[in-house]
Parts: C-alpha cells; sequence; structure tokens
C-alpha cells in the first residue's frame, strides 16, 4: 500500500471512529510502542514504520486532516528524512532541540479548543498519557481512548502473532535465584505497605523469573506480565510455550506460581481485591500501559520504579564475571574483525569491495565462533562516510556502499551471550584522516576518557556527568544530539533504564550505584560527511580520594576491549594523563585478549592487536 493512501484511509477512519457518542476525532496520536512499552518491537507493532516508513526505535506520530507529523530526537534527524513514504506529504519534528515544540503544544496551536484527540492507551504509557492529558485539558482539548487501534484497521497485511519457547537461565549466570527475588519484592511490598505489585516490562518480568526467550528480536524476552500479591506469584503468558525445563527451573528455584493465559491480564487486574475495608493499593510503574491504569481506576495506584527493575540495574558478583567474560569474548571477535577488514582495504588485499553489510556480515561471522553467543543485541550500524552522520543508521540493499580508504568507517555493534550483553562503537580511517577528523575525533576521545577517568559521589544522576563527556567539543562549537550513555543489561535489553547519561534529567533515574554497567559514547557527526563514535561498556566501581568523607566516591572501569585507532588521534591535543589513560587502556587490551587469539592461532588478528596497542610512550 502507498504512503498517501494508507494516510488517506487513516484519515477516513477518523472521520467514522466514535468517542463517546461522539463521531469522528481531529487528531490521531501513533506512538512506537507495544502493550509493554519495549523500546525494541516486533514487526506487527512498529506502526509508525507502516504509516510513514520510519523506522527508527523512538519516535510519536501525530496526524490531523490537513498534516502528518513525527517527533523523533538527534539521533533520527536524518534517517526520518530519508525514509518519509511520501516525503512531501510528512513533517519532521526535531525533539530536543532548542526551537523544538512539544506535541501538545502543536495541538494546542493548530485545534480548536472543542478538539478530539485519540490514542490507543494500549500502546501509550501511563506517564506519557498523563503529561498530555494534564496538557492538553487546561486550554480545552480532550484526549480520549480507543481501544481499538486504527492503524490496525487500515493495516490489512500485518505480520502475525508469534511466539517462541521460554527456556531457563540458569544460576551459573543469574547468581540469584528466582526465589530469592520474590522474597525481595515482597519484603518492598511489606516496606511501602502495597498489596499488589504489577510487572509489565518484559526485561523485568525475565530477570525477576530467570528465565529467556525469542520473541523481539535482539532482546532474549518473552511475552508476559507477572503479578505478585498474598505470598503468590501470577503469571500472564503463553503457557504452551513454557518449556517444561523453564516449568522445573521455577519450582527448583522456589517460585510459588501460578500459570494465566496471557491475554487475562486485564480482567484479573480489575478484579483483584485484598481487602473488603479499604481500596486494593497497587503498585505499578510508570511506564506501564495507560491501558493497565484503567483497570485500576477503583484502586489506590503506588507509582515508582518497580523493585526487579532496580535489582537488575546493579549486577551481583556471578553477573559482574559475566558482563566481563562477554566482553572479552566479544572483543576477540572484534579485533578478527578488524585486522580482517584492514587487510581486505589495503593494497595487497584480495577483495577491495567490501560494502557496508558484507562488513556487518563479517563480523557476525566472527562473533558466531565464539562459545555461547546468541545473536546481535541491536541491529549492527556499519556505516561509512556520510552514512556515518546518521546516528543510527542500518545499511540496506538500497542505501549499501562500499568502504574504501577515504572517509572514517564507523561500526557499532552489540552481541548477546549467555553471560551478558555488550555494545562497543569505534570509528576508524584505513587512509589517511584529514587535520580537520583528527580534531574532532581527538575531542570525542577526550570526552569518553575524561569522564571514564571523573571521580563521583556515590548516588549522583547520570545528568551530572554528562558534560564531562562534551566539554572539549563545547569548546570548539560543536556537539551532539545523542546521549552519552545508558544502563545495559546482563543477557537482556542493551539499552537498560531507567538509569541513563544525558543532557536531559531523568526524574526515576535512581543514582548511580556500585555494579551498574552503562554505556560511555560521545561522538561528533557532520551531515553529508562523515560521523565519529566511540563507545566503551563502563562498570561503576568504589575508588580511593585523597580526602577522605562520609561520602563515598565512585569511577568507571572499561570493560570493552577494542583499541581505539591511534592514527586518528591528534597527539599534540593530549595531556600526559590522557596519554598514559591511553597506554594504559591498551596494554590491558593485549593482556587480556591475546591469549585467546594465541590459542585460536589467528596471527593476523594477534599482529594487528599488537600493533594497535603498542604504546604511544616508548
Amino acid at each position: 500500500m502507498e504512503g498517501a493512501k494508507k494516510l488517506a484511509d487513516l484519515r477516513q477512519l477518523m472521520k467514522t471512529v466514535k468517542v463517546d457518542d461522539v463521531q469522528g476525532i481531529d487528531a490521531y496520536i501513533v506512538t512506537m510502542n507495544d502493550a509493554h512499552q519495549s523500546e525494541y518491537i516486533r514487526d506487527r507493532d512498529k506502526r509508525i514504520k507502516f504509516l510513514s516508513g520510519f523506522s527508527g526505535s523512538a519516535g510519536t506520530v501525530v496526524v490531523t486532516q490537513e498534516k502528518a507529523l513525527l517527533w523523533t530526537d538527534g539521533r533520527y534527524f536524518a534517517q526520518a528524512v530519508m525514509e518519509f513514504d511520501p516525503p512531501e506529504l510528512w513533517t519532521l519534528m526535531k525533539d530536543g532541540t532548542s526551537k523544538s515544540i512539544t506535541i501538545e503544544e502543536w495541538l494546542r496551536t493548530n485545534l480548536s479548543t472543542t478538539a478530539i484527540i485519540g490514542a490507543d492507551p494500549n500502546y501509550m504509557s501511563h506517564k506519557t498519557w498523563s503529561t498530555l492529558n494534564d496538557n492538553l485539558s487546561y486550554t480545552g482539548h480532550s484526549l480520549k481512548s480507543i481501544e481499538h487501534n486504527l492503524i490496525d484497521e487500515i493495516w490489512k497485511d500485518k505480520p502475525l502473532d508469534g511466539y517462541n519457547d521460554i527456556v531457563p537461565h540458569p544460576l551459573t549466570f543469574t547468581g540469584k535465584t528466582a526465589g530469592d527475588k520474590v522474597k525481595y519484592c515482597f519484603e518492598e511490598l511489606n516496606k511501602n505497605k502495597v498489596d499488589v505489585l504489577v510487572i509489565s516490562a518484559l526485561d523485568e518480568v525475565a530477570y525477576l523469573l530467570n528465565l529467556r526467550g525469542t520473541d523481539i528480536s535482539y532482546n532474549p524476552v518473552f511475552f508476559a506480565y507477572v503479578i505478585l500479591h498474598s505470598n503468590e506469584v501470577h503469571i500472564f503468558l503463553h503457557e504452551e510455550k513454557l518449556t517444561n525445563a523453564a516449568r522445573q527451573q521455577l519450582i527448583d528455584e522456589k517460585v510459588n506460581f501460578t500459570l494465566h493465559a496471557y491475554e487475562s491480564i486485564g480482567e484479573y487486574l480489575k478484579n483483584v481485591k485484598i481487602s473488603d475495608s479499604r481500596k486494593t493499593r497497587v503498585w505499578l510503574a510508570n511506564d506501564a500501559s495507560e491501558a493497565l491504569y484503567f483497570k485500576c481506576i477503583d484502586k489506590s495506584v503506588h507509582h515508582a520504579v518497580t523493585p526487579p527493575c532496580l535489582m537488575k540495574l546493579v549486577k551481583n558478583t556471578t553477573e559482574i564475571e559475566g558482563m566481563k567474560q562477554a566482553h572479552i569474548k566479544d572483543g576477540v571477535a572484534l579485533i578478527k574483525f578488524y585486522s580482517w577488514l584492514e587487510k581486505e582495504l589495503s593494497t595487497d588485499g584480495e577483495n577491495k569491495n567490501i560494502t557496508e553489510i558484507r562488513a556487518a556480515e563479517k563480523l557476525e561471522e566472527f562473533r558466531k565462533e565464539e562459545k555461547d553467543y546468541q545473536g546481535p543485541s541491536f541491529p549492527t550500524i556499519s556505516s561509512y562516510g556520510e552514512h556515518a552522520a546518521i546516528i543510527h543508521y542500518k545499511p540496506s540493499e538500497k542505501t549499501n556502499i562500499s568502504i574504501t580508504t577515504e572517509k572514517p568507517y564507523l561500526c557499532d555493534a552489540g552481541a548477546q551471550f549467555l553471560e551478558g550483553t555488550t555494545d562497543v562503537t569505534r570509528t576508524l580511517h584505513f587512509g589517511q584522516p584529514s587535520d580537520y577528523e583528527k580534531e574532532c575525533f581527538t575531542r570525542v576521545f577526550k570526552g569518553q576518557s575524561g569522564l571514564s577517568m571523573t571521580k563521583f559521589p556515590t548516588g549522583i544522576k547520570g545528568n551530572c556527568l554528562d558534560s564531562f563527556a562534551r566539554k572539549h567539543l563545547w569548546d570548539v562549537g560543536l556537539n551532539y544530539l545523542h546521549g552519552t550513555g545508558h544502563g545495559v543489561g546482563s543477557f537482556l535489553n542493551v539499552h537498560e533504564f531507567p538509569v541513563m547519561i544525558s543532557w536531559r534529567p531523568y526524574p526515576e533515574d535512581p543514582g548511580v550505584k556500585p555494579g551498574m554497567f552503562l554505556s560511555n559514547e560521545p561522538g561528533y557527526y557532520e551531515d553529508g560527511n562523515f560521523g565519529i563514535r566511540l563507545e566503551n561498556v563502563e562498570m561503576i566501581v568504589n575508588v580511593d580520594t585523597k580526602y577522605k568523607s562520609n561520602v563515598e566516591f565512585l569511577t568507571f572501569e572499561t570493560v570493552t576491549m577494542v583499541p581505539i585507532q591511534r592514527k586518528m588521534l591528534n597527539m599534540s591535543m593530549l595531556t600526559d594523563n590522557e596519554i598514559q589513560y591511553l597506554d594504559d587502556y591498551h596494554k590491558k587490551c593485549y593482556d587480556t585478549l591475546s591469549p585467546y587469539l594465541q590459542k585460536a592461532e589467528h596471527s593476523t588478528a594477534l599482529n594487528w592487536l599488537k600493533k594497535e596497542t603498542s604504546p604511544i610512550r616508548k
């Protein structure tokens, strides 16, 4: 179906839909979520992509009878313009810039005060719904629930539902039984005087139960809800997909559970009642769907980040060792990959026609050589030249180009191992970088290393750390339009919220604590020219300071094991501390990875690693 017809069909449906006995709505809001508010979603939940062509992982659409608008952040500005179908019918609203306006500001300005705005509460978080509703209602605008999704009604060839087996994730990787995790949740319920805990985020469900699945690409999760009350665990899932091994592990780990049909969550939540003498108090996260909140209309709701969400942010000893091992395995694969790529692009290479897609495929081949590799943790961003300026670029047959020695190549890739999850970005030049490219790269490196060496008090929120990574770019009027870091799961989602390092404050950020893993990924992007990003995963650890106080201080320990290309650095811009930092990091990479490459008898990769990690200070 052509893009113009999709918009026409939606607008016709908007004229006929009934809301509170009134026919027609003036605007329809489409979100990029599933019923669990997942960041990565199945093809059947990609309603914005179906309607607009835009395939990014963040965005919100507003359609009126005259306009079709997409709000997205700086990671996707260039990509959205490329993908709009048709481009002349869509308007990009640049979120997070100095001139940006919010969705509600646009609606209030462009629609009459009697306008009715519709949205599906199943695919919008309570926090988003409440903010929209509050900001619209004081000018007389009305946000209304439409539970039969209008996009689904016009999407005639929508992909079918598909659910895969749910399998156990054993104690050797989790380090803590599901029974112990459940016990902690009930302790938190009692402490907060709450009767019922609802867990709707898929990574929280998987973490709590020590189970994994493959229902969503790149994320080892499965579709389920969990409700805890009265010392019982109620699991809502597709029971036929729960393997015998998974069921037995729940029993062995002492989880007192009852299984329910996945679709019955709403009715169960609506009817759950703990006492006849008072309102039942329900714990729901703000990012649970508004549809779940509708079911609690006669209950008292405790709005807070859930205990499993906070638990999974701080890794236990087993998870920490697993994350380190996962990054060693990924480091071995990436050393093989970059040494292969450099050889192929050298003058004596056998095949110089290495495309972005071919490079991504070759990296996948090397990763598959590592034990317990489960697949990528997100689509590999294999981007050359001007494509690297598209922050979340994914090569396609339409856009695929060859990698040459003329411009920088940026590869952002993550892996899922049973032991843990990785996310690493390197930018390399296989020819001679210009002075300007080297300056930009060096400023990005100075920001990354500066953040990595920073000491800070425990509990500080990520937005307080963000400027350490940007300072050296800001000094010359440069910047990047994405956050600096995000939490990383342990064989779970590569983006683990709500901990973030960003210029935007996140009210639910619990503050950094020892045992958390976060990315550190400053960058610089010049549309139509090149892009640079350096990304490491870092663990939060305790650190000694010159003076002691009653406040614990922390710093970062880098677990990513891939060298920084020294050819891209302007050495005259580096301080002694930065040079020492890089030499120490490179020594750690070589000492850690070389035994694995020697054992594998991979001389090309070993020689490349030795060359790339040789010290600056001899």
